[in-house]
């Protein structure tokens, strides 16, 4: 193993690590049942919390792109850190402000995990030119576990009365910033003399090409709105489901117990499903990577759709399963194609824009959330993204690499 890899082999792994913790930031599920059973916020209101929370994870994805080819990788991932850290800390001294919460999480927490996470993907997926679909897989399963690894951790915490919400949010907002920090301080783009030395490339897979395509001139592409509409079908499925995995297995007949299970196996899956994304990426390609993710996307709420018609958990258990896979495919198909369609010079500003799908995907959470309140039931909600995934399948055929 040369220099190269070795360096490489190493950023992998911390990036891996710090996204492990920054994912902490999706198991809002977790996180919010001892602010509502405390202050009595509605379940609407702490929702709001996790669009905005998306929304300006998105923002924060934004800024990084924007800046990071002027500063580097390092003081956007540091800075997302610092600003991380303490939306978490002064969300722990909350006493009852719901404003404050959505400034402290959903604001702050949101945007500085953004900067971050934008920052890491960036700067480790340059080291992997040739493994575009390994080097996104890994980073997102690390970032997708976290909900079940920190997640379950934070949730014993919570209970355990010497410990408290307060606490374990300060314990989650210092640990967040010692390892992304830590990620900052080593993160940088290899260098021309490092590049020099990387294993040889597949032709369509080299950062050098003209094919380098700054973000301007993707958005003026039709191509790219295509790609961009099917990203936010295809992660809407996913998003929702995971929002409200545990009533969904209720709703068929699921005891609680085994509701509660799910979610964990949920997030299993979701991190399970975006190593399998990248291996197929990379072996397969990227049409075939589309189409399997598609029709798992699609197939996911009509099996739960079958669990609460016939009120059998059974269904709700590969459901669940089909739909975790689904999401893990998600951002990491997102990141390979737009370095592989648009090159890695401008990566960062391009994977940005693209991210912001997760704004108008966290609203569609959201109306859902309003269906089962006027209706008490999941079925219309599940025959909703069944259709969504319908149109995320139909568009997956339209995707292209645009013309070199």
């Amino acid at each position: 193993m040369n220099t190269f890899s070795k360096n490489r082999s190493l950023r992998l792994i911390l990036g891996t690590l710090s996204l492990l913790f920054a994912g902490i930031l999706y198991a809002w599920s977790i996180l919010k049942s001892p602010l509502a059973e405390q202050f009595g916020w509605s379940a609407s209101e702490l929702a709001l919390n996790f669009t905005l929370t998306m929304c300006f994870f998105a923002v924060g994805g934004l800024i990084s792109g924007l800046t990071i080819r002027k500063t580097g990788p390092k003081p956007i991932i540091i800075a997302g850190g610092l600003i991380a850290a303490a939306g978490f800390i002064i969300t722990s001294f909350n006493k009852g402000n719901l404003l404050l919460l959505y400034l402290s999480y959903g604001v702050l927490a949101g945007a500085g995990i953004g900067l971050a996470y934008n920052g890491i993907l960036a700067s480790t997926n340059a080291w992997f030119p040739d493994k575009r679909g390994f080097s996104s897989g890994v980073l997102m399963m690390g970032f997708g576990a976290s909900s079940l690894v920190i997640g379950g951790l934070a949730g014993k915490m919570i209970a355990d009365p010497a410990i408290g919400w307060e606490t374990t949010f300060r314990i989650l907002g210092i640990a967040i910033g010692i390892f992304v920090c830590i990620n900052g301080i080593f993160a940088a783009f290899p260098a021309p003399a490092e590049k020099e030395q990387k294993p040889e490339q597949k032709t369509d897979n080299k950062v050098d090409l003209p094919g380098n395509v700054k973000t301007a001139d993707m958005v003026r592409s039709f191509n790219y709105w295509k790609l961009y509409l099917y990203f936010i079908t295809f992660t809407s499925v996913g998003n929702v489901v995971i929002s409200a995995a545990k009533d969904m297995a209720l709703s068929t007949g699921a005891t609680a117990a085994l509701a509660t299970s799910l979610v964990g196996v949920l997030s299993v899956c979701n991190g399970l499903g975006r190593l399998l994304c990248g291996a197929l990426f990379d072996k397969k390609g990227r049409r075939f990577t589309l189409t399997v993710g598609s029709i798992v996307t699609l197939c996911a709420p009509l099996v739960i759709l079958l669990g609460i018609l016939t009120q059998m958990p059974a269904f709700a258990v590969i459901g669940l399963v089909l739909s975790g896979i689904s999401y893990g495919f998600s951002p990491t198909i997102s990141s390979a194609i737009i370095g592989d369609f648009y090159g890695q010079k401008y990566f960062a500003m391009n994977f940005a824009i693209t991210t912001t799908n997760l704004i108008p995907t966290s609203f569609v959470a959201t109306f859902v959330g309003m269906i089962v309140s006027n209706t008490g039931s999941y079925t219309v909600p599940c025959i909703l993204l069944a259709g969504i995934g319908v149109i995320a399948l139909l568009l997956s055929f339209t995707v292209k690499k645009p013309a070199r």
